[in-house]
């Protein structure tokens, strides 16, 4: 297994890509997390590029902004940035796609945004939209590509269609075990984008990395994954957001404990308060009982049995599902099954054609062993 200190970023291949911007105008889609290491320090990708000259004209930021700091779900507005006066575009406001006229101008794009490797984490989304206002306008793309923390698996239901969304545009299982620099060949290839044009892409490969390596994020990627446990969690508990479950929003633990006010059967308990990441959290200042999971080995898999436990011990059935359930599985029968009480082996193999299917498809793509 390949260590961790010698796994880089694309960011940190600076050899490959800078050249490749001189004397032109670069756009640059990033957040918090585009950075990489430098005698021991973490450097922004931005700082860099203004370091060397580059002619960054605008900054393009996805869900929670180009600093990191807003809600899940909470709009993110157009604005400057306070440390490099650039102007930030919002593709999370009122408009998740780059207008035609935000692109004006700009020669090449840059993308590079810390993905964790599951189908609901909004930045695949920003990736599609990237490539296709690129594709359309003919500014060619470089996607910095980075370790995916979540790529040792390949689990969970493929996405139906009928239930596309911003949290689930495209195809894939949950866990679909792919870089972000993959995953864009993958859209390219497949015809995915509007239309089926095509995006002018260039993908700068991590450094010492395969799929087996373990990767730990230096920086967390959005406000509610603080640390590589909830990272690890996350596939798998996100599960029961569009429920009445809390997953520890507005605590410190979150996508590490579950609970809800009626699990009183359980010792372990949290009360949910307004905090960084979640101004108005679930629950908010009742106790919930349920489970820690902060200690647990990291899955292999899906874990289905805190969504069966969850149901199970809840009083209320018909109150159990809130909106949005289907859009996050991603089919419409895992809820069924859930209701009908089906095993979990069977909700498995329920799966396992589509699942297979997209493991043959996922091959013609890789970039690393």
């Amino acid at each position: 297994m390949t260590s961790v200190a010698q796994v880089q970023p694309a960011t940190a291949n600076t050899a490959a890509y800078l050249p490749k911007l001189q004397g032109k105008k670069i756009g640059v889609v990033a957040h918090q997390a585009s950075v990489f290491k430098e005698s021991g320090k973490q450097k922004h990708l931005v700082d860099l590029l203004l370091e060397n000259k580059i002619n960054l004209v605008g900054v393009f930021a996805p869900e929670h902004g180009f600093r990191g700091t807003t809600d899940a779900g909470e709009k993110v507005a157009d604005g400057k940035d306070p440390k490099t006066q650039l102007p930030i575009f919002s593709l999370y406001g009122k408009n998740r796609k780059p207008a035609a006229t935000q692109l004006k101008g700009i020669d090449l794009m840059l993308f590079d945004l810390q993905d964790v490797g599951v189908r609901f984490f909004t930045y695949l989304s920003t990736l599609h939209y990237v490539m296709e206002a690129c594709a359309e306008q003919g500014i060619p793309l470089i996607v910095l590509d980075r370790p995916n923390p979540n790529t040792h698996y390949i689990d969970g239901p493929v996405l139906n269609l009928k239930h596309q969304s911003f949290v689930g545009m495209h195809p894939v299982p949950i866990v679909y075990g792919m870089t972000i620099g993959e995953y864009a060949k993958m859209i390219n290839g497949e015809g995915w984008l509007k239309g089926g044009i095509r995006c002018k892409l260039d993908i700068i490969p991590i450094q010492n990395y395969t799929h087996n390596t373990a990767y730990k994020l230096p920086i967390r990627p959005s406000p509610n994954l603080p640390n590589a446990q909830a990272v690890a969690l996350y596939p798998s508990l996100c599960l029961l957001e569009p429920t009445v479950v809390s997953v520890g929003r507005g605590t410190n633990q979150q996508f590490q404990i579950y609970g809800h006010p009626s699990f009183t059967k359980y010792q372990f308990s949290f009360t949910p308060q307004p905090n960084f990441g979640s101004k108005n959290p679930k629950h908010k200042g009742e106790v919930c009982y349920g489970k820690d999971l902060t200690q647990i080995e990291k899955p292999k898999r899906i874990e289905l049995q805190w969504l069966l436990d969850a149901y199970s011990n809840f009083p209320d059935k018909d109150t159990f599902f809130l909106k949005g359930f289907e859009r996050i599985s991603g089919v419409s029968n895992l809820k069924k099954q859930l209701i009908k009480v089906t095993p979990e082996p069977e909700i498995r193999k329920s799966w396992s054609e589509e699942l297979n299917k997209f493991k043959r498809l996922r091959s013609k793509y890789l970039i690393y062993p």
